[in-house]
Order: C-alpha cells, then sequence, then structure tokens
C-alpha cells in the first residue's frame, strides 16, 4: 500500500507532537549550555561520560540528580527560551521532519504541538512548516504535559481514540496515558531506547517516515 492509497483513511485525526528532540534537533544545543547554566543556577554539572546514563531517566530523575530546586525551574526556562531566541539559527529540524508534517496535513491530519519551549522559538525553528500546525501549547511543565493534552484535546474536540501523541520523552508517553490517548516515542531524541520502552509506548519509532505510515495508516510490507 501506498501513502496515496491511505490518504482517505488516516488512523488518526489529530497528532500532538513534541517539539524539542521530536521536531527539532537541539539535543546539542541544550548540551552546549548546560555547564553555563549548571554555574549561573547553582546546580551541578554534568561530565560528558554520565550524559547516556542520564537519558535513561526520567525527567523528574535527572533533575533530583542535578540538585536543581523546583522553584528555580521557571527562572531556568524564561532564561533558556531567552538565550534560545538569539540563537535559533543553531537548531535545525531532523531529517525527514518536513516532509512528515507536511504529508500529514495533506492528508487531513490536525497537527498540534505541545512543548516546554517558548512559541516564538518553536515558530521560528519550524519556519513555513509552522503553518501547517493548527494549535502551539507551549510553556508545559517539566514535570507533565497532560494539562496542555487536555487543553489541545477540548478545543479540537478530537475523540481521544482518533488521537496520538509523539514525542522523545517518557513525561510524553506518561501525559498520553494520563489522557488516555496512543502514546508514540521516536528514538532519534532524548530519552533512550530503555527508557522509553519501560514506559510501554503503544509504539516506537526508529525514522520520520515510520511515524507517517503508522499515522495514516499505511501497511508496512
Amino acid at each position: 500500500m501506498t501513502v496515496q492509497a491511505a490518504i482517505d483513511a488516516p488512523r488518526y485525526q489529530l497528532a500532538i507532537f513534541d517539539f524539542d528532540g521530536t521536531l527539532a534537533d537541539s539535543g546539542d544545543w541544550f548540551l552546549s549550555i548546560a555547564d553555563h547554566l549548571a554555574d549561573r543556577f547553582n546546580f551541578r554539572r554534568v561530565p560528558p561520560e554520565d550524559i547516556d546514563a542520564l537519558r535513561g531517566r526520567t525527567t523528574r530523575e535527572v533533575i533530583r540528580h542535578l540538585g536543581i530546586s523546583r522553584w528555580k525551574l521557571p527562572r531556568i526556562g524564561r532564561y533558556v527560551h531567552a538565550l534560545l531566541a538569539t540563537q535559533v539559527d543553531r537548531i535545525k529540524l531532523f531529517d525527514g521532519v518536513i516532509d512528515l508534517v507536511t504529508e500529514l496535513r495533506e492528508a487531513g491530519v490536525r497537527i498540534a504541538v505541545v512543548t516546554s519551549n517558548a512559541e516564538n522559538n518553536a515558530r521560528a525553528v519550524l519556519g513555513p512548516l509552522a503553518d501547517h500546525v493548527e494549535m502551539f501549547e507551549c510553556g508545559a511543565s517539566l514535570f507533565g504535559k497532560a494539562p496542555r493534552y487536555r487543553k489541545v484535546l477540548r478545543k479540537t474536540g478530537v475523540p481521544r481514540d482518533a488521537v496520538i501523541s509523539i514525542g522523545d520523552e517518557t513525561r510524553d508517553i506518561s501525559a498520553a496515558r494520563k489522557v488516555g490517548i496512543a502514546a508514540g516515542a521516536v528514538l532519534w531524541g532524548y530519552a533512550n531506547r530503555v527508557a522509553l520502552s519501560n514506559c510501554a509506548p503503544d509504539i516506537m519509532f526508529e525514522r520520520p517516515e515510520e511515524v507517517r505510515d503508522h499515522v495514516l495508516g499505511v501497511a508496512v510490507e
């Protein structure tokens, strides 16, 4: 079956995408400022040899490991968003993302983006692709996206069984479970395969074209 053959009947009506690590390849940028943030906000630096181990932990565990006080998180978030706004040219979309989002929209699938990042940053990195996004729910808590997902569901009116969340972190899966929608996990972002598998997503994706095929209901031969 081809993508064209599946266009009349996508498996899902709405795809809710994470931004950093799912659509945008921002991991190296965040690592490049990690020591600066640690020094500025007085939390533990991350030695290069610890990075892979941290990718296997949940967001809460990483924050606890770094010794970041919860009350500091909003300040850190605002600072990071402002810094990124001056360096958006360093962030690129993952290969295949432009085709993925474009083909989903052409097939009638509605697109939302739920992210902890700022909307102006997401729009700047997405460029013209942002025109395909029906809703941006930005500034999501590092501890959970479920409230933002509920807002998207309420505004779009799409039935829960016709919605899929697509993200690269364990909190994306957790949020999907809390609101009763399908959970898809991508393997090219932050969390590693083991961490994502432990959260039991409905499906894991190696490449963007696999997301397209699954959302559209394309049979894999």
